[in-house]
């Protein structure tokens, strides 16, 4: 359960406060304005506290529902900017266009691409073959990876078969394009999380009773405890 204890505004509020922040293209200057509209005074930057100190957590939190994802896998590195620095966003979504894992890290290196499919296989399982771009780095990843397995994980280096993530970051980008640019990487990677668990609810991906008759607003107040929307 999520620990709210010593704050100041009711659990609903912040809970809507980072739902929408995490699924909408807005600032916290917006939400501070909407609030202010329903007769709340709260500072922009108090949700700023809130989005790193809870996004991560309910991520964490609705990661043990989710569904199982294919194994076939689409990968791909994009760019997100933080303090003026362009940092990589490390993606996989399966045939089916479900996300598979994510990891924002400051290179773009076989270090970083070892620890996201590290991350990935941890979270998800072995995937039978995982299609990405030319990247040699990605490919000395996998390389290393299946240096110690017996049955190795087939790889495709072929362009035109990432058109499935990269057409999925583009949700993930409608959102983040908005933000003034992130101040830390830690931060960056906090709010990130929240972005993709909204991402995933509107996909489908978690194990939710009567998920089909739920908006994705109860889906999300689902995942975080019995709390109402405001």
């Amino acid at each position: 359960m999520l620990n709210f204890k010593g704050m100041r505004f009711p659990i609903d509020v912040i809970l809507v406060c980072l739902r929408w922040y995490a699924g909408y293209p807005l600032r916290y200057r917006h939400l501070e304005e909407m609030m202010e509209e329903r007769g709340m005074s709260l500072d922009h930057s108090s949700i700023n506290r809130w989005a790193i100190r809870f996004l991560p957590l309910i991520e964490k939190m609705a990661w043990k529902h989710k569904r199982p994802v294919g194994c076939s896998w689409h990968m791909d590195e994009t760019y997100i900017k933080v303090k003026g620095v362009w940092k990589y966003l490390y993606r996989a979504v399966d045939n089916q266009g479900k996300t598979v894992d994510f990891l924002l890290a400051a290179k773009r290196d076989m270090a970083a691409a070892k620890r996201f499919f590290d991350k990935a296989i941890g979270a998800n399982g072995d995937p039978d073959k995982i299609a990405m771009n030319k990247s040699g780095a990605n490919k000395a990843a996998i390389d290393a990876i299946n240096a110690g397995r017996d049955v190795p994980i087939v790889v495709r280096q072929v362009k035109y078969l990432n058109n499935i993530v990269e057409q999925d970051y583009r949700a993930i980008e409608r959102v983040t394009k908005p933000m003034l640019n992130f101040k830390s990487v830690r931060s960056a990677g906090t709010v990130l999380a929240g972005i993709e668990l909204m991402h995933m609810i509107r996909k489908g991906q978690f194990e939710i009773d009567d998920a089909d008759a739920m908006s994705f607003a109860e889906q999300f107040f689902t995942l975080t405890g019995p709390v109402r929307p405001v």
